[in-house]
């Protein structure tokens, strides 16, 4: 997902030259929560196999490396007994069962706004299971049937927070080691956290509903084995008296509104999006097509008309080709909270990514690197987040550099390291999240977790690691060969670990020197890289420029004279982008903007076509950002109102706390006013943020 960032901002403080972050002070390792009694009797984990065969290109693996390497200690120490490592995000037995396939047979009501429906297992027994356990969380299950027959003994678990309740089947015993199929039969409740509904009023006139299920909400639209160790295949065939777009490939529309959807390659449960609602569509490439609510369709076809092709083709040939077939783009409704979310075959993204200048599509770029890493291989457990996003921020910004040069590479990850600094300022426990390998056992929520860390941190690990080995020529071999090992399968950090280790075995040490105990296990920023700062060295001394004249208190005849308009003329979206965030976080001799307000407004005024009058949500917000920082108070209500505008939470969260900085009461009002536009993940992370 970058983009459904769970919380950025862009806020660093860099170094004109070589980005020397200040040193960070690192703690104690992880220590590993002991395991919860409860899941013992289901902890059966399949045997790990490694990789046999030998790979292409110019590596080979000799006899003597086929079995397991002897990783550094630090990493050995944490192993886990079995591999991939066992999911405690989950409440379902899952490693008692296969799932060959799974059909969700669902009924949109928008009078009530609940989803009735049944899902439909065709389960194998790999173990000697009596029961089977699945994951719920506020829903109604109405009734269970086994192979066609009824079944009366299941009952559901007292809740317990965040992950839900239990359900727990008694099956019959002659039903071990056989194959079976197993329907429940459900509908949601309105405590359900995996949909938002929207009336009409809130949309262009029709109703609407979308689903965001990562991490853990898959749980409260069906019952399941909510866990991204677990791939199924999907049937879906879903009624609705409004378009319906899913994360399959649609296959045909009924008379009776029932729109039929297949995904033939295995996906977790999170990974399915369901969306209904006033949608039209348009094509956008050979294999893509574009859905959004009609007044917005002719905007989002110009937006994204015949870049994503070049998106797919680009990835394609770092990697391997594009195996899911179509490639479909979803702009969803205002207060969709994030930027993307990488539903197979249906990317569902903000509609703040039209900026009517194609400047913000490089976040298709990252939701398209989704179908390989993540979608295709995927971490095994929350834990080993950044083995999903680490992947695809690093995948995206090696096809923006295919595209547009390796300094438009370096400088998307100077962007990325503000987002990661500001990120990790703002945690309330940054010992504990800012960790690239995390440890959510004791039963947190995932989405406690989620921040810019295993994107940006894992971004930097594999950066490193490219350079480390040699550099992209050196570093690509090994990319074709991970996707191809994991593909359709779901891996943690120590088989990544192994598999690099096997990949390279003439290069042990080079890998034993990296120090993986900071990169993997200790909270904090990364160890500093070096980065091209070519596209990022006129935005700094800009910046520099005008901290030093406002500083200096010169006249505004004096600031006429020394600024002019077409010193950002050659700047794009993100330079502009970076050059209002810089201002906000050089700190040269204490000086702060809320002392030079007059400044700020006649920058402002100068910079106005790349600014103000932007269409770039990224740049708006920023330009309320450092107006409201800068006490310019006229922007006070300006800002309140356009976050009624968007429900993306990497503008509202940050957006709420500047105005709560600035004026309390404001805020308050403001979010009274809009909070039920909100999704509830955001109405409820926005009501923490102002401590309601």
């Amino acid at each position: 997902m970058k983009e459904k960032e769970r919380e950025k901002e862009n806020v660093s403080n860099f170094s004109m030259t070589s980005i020397n972050l200040d040193s960070i002070l690192y703690y104690s390792p992880l220590v590993i929560v002991g395991l919860i009694t409860m899941f013992k009797s289901s902890f059966n984990p399949f045997k790990r196999i490694l990789f046999r065969s030998t790979p292409k290109n110019i590596h080979s693996l000799s006899s003597n490396n086929l079995k397991k390497m002897s990783l550094p200690s630090v990493i050995e120490s944490r192993r886990p007994q079995q591999s991939p490592e066992f999911d405690y995000s989950t409440l379902s037995n899952y490693k008692d069962f296969l799932i060959n396939h799974t059909i969700l047979n669902l009924d949109i009501n928008f009078d009530n706004r609940k989803i009735i429906g049944n899902v439909i297992y065709d389960l194998t027994t790999i173990n000697d299971a009596r029961a089977i356990h699945l994951d719920t969380s506020h829903l109604i299950v109405k009734s269970i049937d086994i192979d066609g027959k009824s079944i009366d003994s299941f009952h559901l678990e007292d809740r317990i927070e965040p992950l839900g309740s239990k359900l727990v089947i008694d099956t019959p015993e002659q039903k071990t080691n056989k194959d079976f199929q197993l329907k429940l039969n459900f509908e949601t409740t309105d405590k359900c956290t995996a949909l938002q509904w929207l009336s009409a009023k809130q949309t262009s006139g029709k109703p609407y509903v979308f689903s965001q299920l990562e991490a853990i909400h898959a749980r409260s639209l069906f019952p399941s084995f909510d866990t991204p160790s677990v791939k199924s295949t999907f049937t879906a065939n879903i009624k609705s008296p409004l378009p319906v777009v899913f994360s399959g490939i649609s296959t045909m529309e009924t008379k009776d509104n029932i729109y039929q959807f297949e995904q033939r390659i295995p996906i977790p449960a999170y990974l399915i999006g369901i969306a209904s609602g006033d949608l039209v569509s348009a094509p956008i490439g050979p294999r893509s097509t574009v859905y959004t609510e009609p007044f917005r369709l002719k905007d989002a076809q110009w937006e994204f008309d015949g870049d994503v092709e070049n998106f797919i083709k680009t990835a394609e040939s770092i990697i391997f080709p594009y195996e899911w077939g179509t490639y479909d783009i979803l702009i969803n409704v205002n207060s969709y909270p994030y930027g993307g979310m990488e539903s197979p075959n249906m990317t569902f993204a903000t509609p703040t990514l039209i900026a009517h200048d194609k400047s913000n599509i490089d976040v298709i770029a990252h939701e398209l690197a989704h179908s390989w890493s993540g979608n295709l291989v995927t971490n095994c457990s929350w834990n080993h987040f950044w083995l999903n996003e680490g992947w695809t921020v690093y995948l995206e910004r090696r096809i923006v550099g295919k595209l547009h040069g390796e300094s438009t590479r370096h400088f998307s990850a100077l962007i990325g390291l503000t987002d990661l600094k500001n990120s990790i300022d703002s945690m309330t426990n940054p010992d504990r999240f800012s960790t690239l390998v995390q440890c959510l056992n004791d039963g947190t929520d995932p989405d406690e977790a989620f921040s810019s860390v295993p994107y940006e941190k894992g971004f930097n690990l594999l950066f490193y690691l490219e350079n480390k080995l040699g550099g992209i020529k050196e570093f690509d071999p090994f990319i074709k060969h991970y996707f191809k090992k994991y593909s359709k399968k779901s891996l943690d950090t120590f088989e990544f670990l192994d598999t690099l280790y096997e990949f390279y075995p003439n290069k042990k040490e080079v890998l034993d020197s990296v120090d993986w105990e900071t990169w993997l296990f200790k909270p904090g920023m990364p160890p500093v890289q070096k980065f091209d700062t070519t596209l990022a060295d006129n935005v700094y001394s800009l910046a520099n420029k005008w901290i030093d004249a406002a500083s200096k208190g010169l006249s505004r005849d004096q600031l006429l004279s020394e600024f002019q308009a077409n010193d950002v003329s050659e700047f794009n979206a993100n330079q502009i982008v970076l050059f209002l965030e810089t201002l906000t976080t050089i700190n040269q001799n204490n000086f702060n903007w809320s002392k030079s307000p007059e400044v700020a407004e006649l920058l402002l005024q100068i910079y106005h076509k790349s600014t103000k009058d932007s269409q770039n949500a990224e740049v708006i917000f920023k330009v309320y950002k450092f107006a409201t920082l800068a006490n310019l108070s006229a922007y006070y209500q300006i800002l309140a109102d356009w976050l009624g505008t968007v429900g993306r939470m990497k503008f509202v969260r940050p957006g709420y706390r500047l105005l709560n900085l600035v004026d309390r009461d404001l805020a308050i009002i403001t979010f009274e006013r809009f909070k039920d536009t909100y999704h509830p993940i955001c109405r409820s992370l926005v009501k923490q943020d102002l401590g309601l």
